[in-house]
């Protein structure tokens, strides 16, 4: 409601000029209802045709010069419906990107809703209720001021049901709102357990959970039921409304009509009486009462959901090497009770894993396929969140990162290399579009690239994507990886289709660069030529030298008798 206030606020012009033709339109009405009683009494009864046909007359030039009054109306009203609209779709732009920055880089899958019908219904609905709230007002000024110009008995009349028909439907306004407000929700909630039960179908069955997901989606449906059964009470309760307050004064004029008579109205009266309550008051709360009830409900709930307060602003990036919460220098990749699934109801490939890799650390991660690898790099990398657990980069939390945070602190290499159309230079400065000839220069000699560049034409010569190799793909993903600026370098199987000299050749590049590498192991060269080794077995890790862990570990010397020994 403030915020309402301080939107129309800001428009009393707009509401003033508005506010005069609309009394043209009271004065429109007036006319039509005066102009009637007069023909019959001053004319047609009185056996003057002409008289009345004159008053008549001029009740049709009063319908006539409505069409003016029609437009201006709506010029007025465009200054006060597309202003809504550009401050809805302000506020709805500044929540997907604040909450894309704020919400753990969450991406908010109903912006584009808001930005287009949901603005939309918001500005038709607004229009049409300030259209319906400005008729009313004035059309029943205008027929109130014609009653009391007739007879002063028809206020007697008409007055009380009229303002009880009023009062019941205001009193009605609040809590069909709300019950729309219900239905949505509920509507919502089915949408989801059916998005939910579709989706984990294969699990539910597996874990023998039909019934419990039965039980949900019977309670989502009984919600939505007993919601929309709420808003047909209350759509009752708005026709009781309009008869009460539009077609009761109908029937009581034409029972008072003796009694009317006898207080001296004349027939004329009567007729222009009827005519208020015909053609003017009831049209007019019919149109009040349909767009509050629909048009207003539904403003109700979309407004409340568009100025929704917006998320707060992201707290500030801490410097690298701060102290971690044991108040020693925090890792460059800090794992704490992580706990990560496939999904629901599958057996955790990741349960309780303690992990610290300090800065400028290599450590290898092996395993068996399946075991969980690759999902341990995309909990590292922010790209997964786990069941549970805390992930910490550089000191902080994952979970508090923004999309470019996170890409400051760690670039992931996956196994299937993205490269795009164009320059070979522009693809290898991809993770850093300000790196400068020298350093590309120096990334293409220290991962041997010479013979790439040379077979491609030079670093300026555009390139075919599907013209390359897979290990070619992935040779360009490296060199990325050597001129991103971010200290933590996550590489999944990222080399497997490069021959033994060239994976060794890329990860000693990549190990001599600043920062922390962590590699999924493809050969035991890898692992080899890491400081640390850890090995994923499915129910718990074990990390250490090469040397300890074929000692302690019997799965790694398993990997060890399996691998070829290429020398480093």
């Amino acid at each position: 409601m403030s915020l309402a206030k301080v939107f129309l606020g800001r428009r009393t012009g707009v509401l003033v000029r508005l506010g005069a033709w609309s009394a043209a339109e009271s004065t429109q009405t007036f006319l039509g209802g005066y102009c009637v009683a007069r023909s019959l009494d001053d004319g047609f009864l009185r056996g003057a045709p002409a008289t009345g046909l004159l008053w008549l007359a001029g009740a049709a030039v009063a319908i006539l010069l409505g069409a003016p009054v029609v437009r201006g109306v709506f010029a007025q009203l465009a200054h006060l419906t597309e202003p809504l609209r550009d401050h809805l779709v302000r506020r709805s732009v500044e929540h997907a990107l604040r909450r894309a920055t704020a919400e753990r880089g969450t991406v908010d899958t109903t912006a584009v809703s808001r930005l287009t019908s949901q603005t939309e219904i918001a500005r038709d609905s607004f229009a049409g209720l300030v259209l319906a709230a400005r008729s009313f007002v004035f059309v029943a000024a205008g027929a109130l001021v014609g009653l009391l110009s007739l007879a002063p008995q028809f206020l007697l009349v008409v007055l009380p049901p009229l303002v009880l028909g009023l009062a019941l439907f205001t009193a009605s306004l609040r809590p069909m709102a709300k019950a729309q407000h219900r239905y949505l929700d509920a509507d919502e909630a089915v949408g989801r357990r059916a998005e939910i039960t579709c989706s984990a179908l294969r699990d539910t069955v597996a874990c023998g959970a039909q019934e419990p997901t039965a039980a949900h989606n019977r309670h989502a449906i009984e919600e939505a039921a007993a919601a929309q059964r709420a808003m047909a009470r209350w759509a009752a309760v708005r026709t009781l409304s309009v008869a009460t307050a539009g077609q009761l004064p109908v029937l009581l004029l034409l029972a008072a009509t003796p009694w009317l008579r006898r207080q001296g109205v004349t027939t004329g009266a009567l007729v222009g009486a009827l005519t208020y309550v015909l053609q003017a008051l009831l049209p007019a709360l019919q149109t009040l009462m349909t767009v509050l009830g629909a048009a207003g409900a539904r403003l109700f709930v979309i407004l409340d959901r568009l100025t929704r307060p917006l998320p707060a602003p992201v707290p500030p990036a801490a410097p690298h090497g701060q102290l971690s919460r044991t108040g020693r220098a925090a890792g460059a990749l800090e794992l704490s009770r992580v706990r990560a699934a496939y999904g629901p109801g599958t057996r955790a490939v990741l349960d309780g894993l303690e992990l610290t890799v300090e800065d400028g650390e290599h450590l290898a991660v092996v395993g068996p396929s399946g075991i969980g690898k690759s999902t341990l790099l995309q909990v590292a990398a922010g790209l997964l969140t786990p069941d549970q657990g805390d992930v910490r980069l550089s000191g902080r939390p994952v979970g508090q990162c923004t999309p470019p945070e996170l890409a400051a602190l760690r670039v992931l290499i996956p196994q299937e290399a993205y490269v795009f159309t164009g320059t070979l230079r522009d693809n290898l400065r991809y993770l850093r579009p300000d790196a400068g000839r020298s350093d590309v220069d120096e990334a293409v000699r220290v991962l041997a690239l010479e013979p790439l560049v040379e077979r491609l034409g030079g670093l300026d010569r555009p390139l075919t994507p599907e013209t390359l190799s897979l290990g070619e793909r992935q040779l360009i993903a490296l060199g990325r990886a050597h001129l991103s600026p971010a200290p933590l370098l996550l590489l999944d199987e990222a080399t497997c289709h490069l021959d033994p000299v060239a994976e060794a050749t890329a990860e000693h590049a990549l190990r001599a660069r600043p920062g922390t590498l962590v590699v999924v192991a493809h050969r035991l060269s890898s692992a080899l030529r890491a400081d640390r080794v850890l090995v994923l077995d499915g129910t718990r890790a074990q990390y250490g030298t090469h040397e300890d862990l074929l000692a302690c570990s019997a799965l790694y010397r398993d990997l060890v008798g399996h691998w070829n020994d290429v020398p480093r």
